[in-house]
């Protein structure tokens, strides 16, 4: 492969991912798909629905990895999430206090930028402060702390750390064949339990679980498998492109609005360059913006007052310290993590539904204090 045939191939990497990602914007505007909405309505009404939408999601984005996986279309072991440390602690440490973070933020890193296309200013305030503290805990003062405090907890493992590879050494079967038959044994159980929900199976559920799902799933084909190079023609070596990990990744918005800032206020540095992650940040936010603008539901939305401006600061600085040191959001984590059945994902998972829910209570309380 010749340099120029390589830069039109990460132009293609880029235009996909971008076209995805405005996609997933479009969906999640007009379906209201939200993790913390989901945690938020069965906490607080016993209302499923939302949270059977992240099942049906969660389940597909399972069942097509392991497709993608068996077929040897994408491979597993060079994705983001694939690792032989099991970080537990920094996932429930990191997941807890983006967990805590998104309500007081009104939403975690994919909602906060569909607000901001729907006309949200203090999505736009979250989006900012959350993206510098993102960025400190990945190379600042807090990336100092993280790095020398939970990140030094792991259970380090003689193979991936995840559900098919365990398994598979645990039982001396193929992990191809353990990630195709647990992919599709937990994610069809997933589909299902959504689908049996009743009155679930209308337009709008339907096209966020299954929509959602399936752009996580186009997502790791684009990055693993259309900008997988062999041999890179200068270096040689092979090379996933337009990835900041330099590994295949899917959906994920923490760490990507740390580097979407990064390349807006370095842009003259040519070295600063687009990535998946970058371009997918700006598509959400296009995507939603289409869809609330067609559907007049575009407004205009600021702080109500100094406590409201206080909590979202304050839950965006959690989401961007959390979601760094857990390695995900709810989509980094919650969906794309959890398609490759990592160890790691499901710690998170579970750390911030544990936050969620301690932020949940927490509001209650100021409101019975404040009455």
């Amino acid at each position: 492969m010749q340099v120029s045939e390589l830069s039109a191939l990460n132009a293609q990497v880029l235009i996909a991912a971008f076209v995805l990602s405005v996609i997933f914007g479009a969906i999640t505007q007009r379906t209201h798909f939200c993790t913390m909405g989901a945690i938020s309505d069965v906490v607080n009404m016993g209302d499923w629905t939302r949270m059977r939408q992240w099942g049906l999601a969660a389940g597909v984005a399972m069942a097509g990895f392991a497709l993608l996986a068996y077929a040897g279309i994408i491979d597993p072991t060079k994705t983001l999430h694939a690792s032989n440390r099991w970080l537990w602690l920094s996932a429930a440490v990191g997941g807890a206090l983006f967990g805590f973070g998104m309500v007081l933020a009104s939403g975690c890193g994919s909602k906060t930028l569909v607000r901001v296309g729907g006309g949200s200013l203090k999505s736009l305030v979250v989006l900012l402060v959350m993206g510098l503290a993102a960025f400190a805990t990945m190379k600042g003062i807090t990336a100092v702390v993280r790095v020398a405090s939970v990140d030094q907890v792991a259970v380090d493992f003689s193979t991936i750390v995840n559900l098919p590879h365990l398994a598979a050494a645990a039982f001396g079967l193929p992990p191809a064949l353990m990630t195709l038959v647990l992919g599709l044994l937990i994610g069809g159980a997933l589909i299902v339990w959504a689908l049996l929900g009743r009155e679930f199976c209308r337009l709008d559920n339907l096209l966020g679980g299954l929509g959602i799902g399936a752009i996580i799933v186009a997502m790791w084909w684009v990055s693993g498998h259309l900008g997988f190079v062999a041999e890179h023609p200068e270096t040689l070596d092979e090379v996933f492109l337009a990835t900041n990990s330099g590994r295949s990744e899917s959906m994920s918005f923490v760490a990507p609005i740390a580097y979407t800032l990064d390349w807006l206020m370095f842009f003259s540095d040519k070295s600063k360059v687009l990535s998946v992650g970058i371009v997918s940040v700006a598509g959400v936010i296009v995507g939603s913006a289409i869809m609330a603008l067609t559907s007049r539901s575009f407004r205009w939305e600021g702080f109500r007052g100094t406590e409201d401006l206080a909590n979202h600061l304050v839950g965006a600085v959690l989401m961007g310290i959390g979601g760094v040191t857990a390695m995900g959001c709810t989509i980094g984590q919650g969906l794309t993590g959890v398609s490759t059945l990592g160890a790691t994902s499901f710690v998170a998972v579970a750390a911030i539904t544990a936050g969620a829910i301690a932020a949940f209570k927490y509001q209650m309380w100021r409101l019975e204090r404040i009455a």
